[in-house]
């Protein structure tokens, strides 16, 4: 089945605005009146020109495989209005059977396949790519040592003087890490100077985090007698690159979730898609990032099903996957399984064994109730039905408290369905499928 002949829905397409403004100027671009020249191919792609304020039509073209979106508006947003336009015509009757693209369309079209050619067929030099990674070794090796005698110090003088000594001291080591090619240990490092001020336990939480820096250390420095899975996950937490060289899986995968998240110095978005193979059963995290002012551009809406291949990377307990050439196809019927809280436990207590810096697990819960916190305590709970077990919710950060209240909203105090990620801070709820409809909603 191919993306021509699978449409999104309306509410699909909308959900991939990357804002409200977008969302709504892009609804009022949904019809024949704004567009000339539209058309569609076989393989999923969409084109069209759209009238503007001025006397030269904007050119649009969507590759639904991607998804990914060219338009000649100046819009920094992807996906732009124009873009939105287009989806929500080819969601209804406005663009027919599929035709040969234009050549505007057609050479972006081309480039992009180009492009993806040129990144599984060029050449490797085996014998200069050792000596590369050989040098970064070594220069990282000297971060760690260099860490390694920061965290002693700091110990040494007590950490009450933290609060005192602010950001500062924290960011320039974190900045030693990225000259020691060490950037997974410089965002781990930069978050440091952050715990001072999450107030109430701030100690024993920074303390927790100087346990597992040093763990990482100490595995880096023996990382040559490590089990190879084990190694694989202490180069991709050290912030070495991974090739996604590991197990593919093909697939129709689930959307169950898409969320952004921004660093602690602004300068980088990233995008977590988590999705859920229909046949196999397994979960894959999907990372896609973007520079400030300019979002990542892989935008799966929640509820999508796609026919895929995934290749998961090394290590990361087997989470993390690129996203091969994929094909939308029709929406995934009810309610995924549920467990539950203890067996999201249990679950995230097996991954830890392969991955001790592993943040989160991806669970469906379900049945499950949603408590609300009592006046004056901001602790939400999700429990078991039968009332014998439950989960703090844990908020990721820069996410609103509106999201629960969606979720109570749709619970009505009775049972429901979340998908989300169980770590040892609590529960994250992000998806919940309406007990009436069973239809996804992301919960923001």
């Amino acid at each position: 089945m191919t993306g021509q002949q699978v449409r999104l829905t309306a509410e699909q397409v909308l959900a991939l605005a990357p804002d409200d403004a977008s969302r709504k100027a892009g609804g009022k671009l949904g019809g024949e009146g704004s567009w000339s020249q539209t058309g569609g191919s076989a393989s999923g792609a969409v084109w069209g020109l759209c009238r503007g304020s001025g006397s030269t039509p904007y050119r649009t073209v969507v590759d639904l495989t991607g998804p990914a979106y060219k338009c000649s508006c100046p819009s920094r947003k992807f996906p732009c209005k124009h873009a939105l336009g287009l989806l929500l015509l080819r969601a209804g009757p406005g663009v027919g059977d599929p035709v040969a693209a234009p050549e505007w369309a057609g050479e972006w079209l081309a480039g992009r396949t180009a492009r993806a050619e040129r990144r599984t067929d060029g050449p490797v030099d085996a014998e200069a790519a050792r000596k590369r990674a050989e040098r970064r070794a070594g220069r990282v090796g000297a971060g760690v040592a260099e860490l390694e005698r920061r965290l002693a110090d700091v110990l040494g003088e007590g950490l009450a003087g933290q609060e005192r000594t602010g950001y500062a001291g924290w960011e320039e080591t974190a900045a030693r890490m990225v000259d020691a090619q060490a950037p997974g240990l410089a965002s781990r490092v930069r978050e440091l100077g952050a715990i001072p001020g999450c107030g109430a336990g701030w100690p024993a939480r920074m303390l927790e985090e100087f346990a597992l820096l040093h763990l990482l250390d100490r595995a880096w420095l023996g990382v040559s007698g490590l089990p190879e899975p084990l190694a694989a996950t202490v180069r991709s937490r050290v912030g070495l690159p991974q090739p996604a060289e590991g197990e593919a899986v093909g697939d129709h995968w689930l959307v169950l979730a898409q969320y952004d998240s921004v660093s602690a110095d602004g300068r980088l978005t990233t995008r977590r898609t988590w999705l859920w193979g229909l046949g196999s059963g397994r979960p894959a995290l999907v990372l896609d990032f973007g520079p400030p002012g300019r979002p990542p551009e892989l935008a799966l809406p929640v509820g999508l099903a796609l026919e895929a291949e995934v290749r998961f990377r090394p290590g990361s307990a087997g989470l993390r996957g690129d996203l091969g050439d994929r094909t939308v196809t029709a929406a995934a019927p009810g309610v995924p399984a549920g467990v539950s809280t203890g067996e999201a436990l249990e679950a995230y207590g097996a991954a830890l064994r392969e991955d001790p810096w592993l943040e989160s697990w991806p669970v469906v819960l379900g049945p499950v109730i949603p408590i609300p916190g009592e006046a004056g305590d901001g602790t939400w709970q999700i429990a078991d039905v039968e009332g014998t077990s439950a989960l703090p919710v844990n908020l990721a950060p820069g996410r609103s408290r509106s999201g629960l209240w969606q979720l109570a909203a749709l619970s009505g105090g009775g049972p429901v369905t979340v998908f989300g990620e169980c770590g040892h801070r609590g529960f994250t709820p992000l998806t919940a499928w309406d007990p009436h409809t069973e239809e996804p909603v992301a919960l923001g």
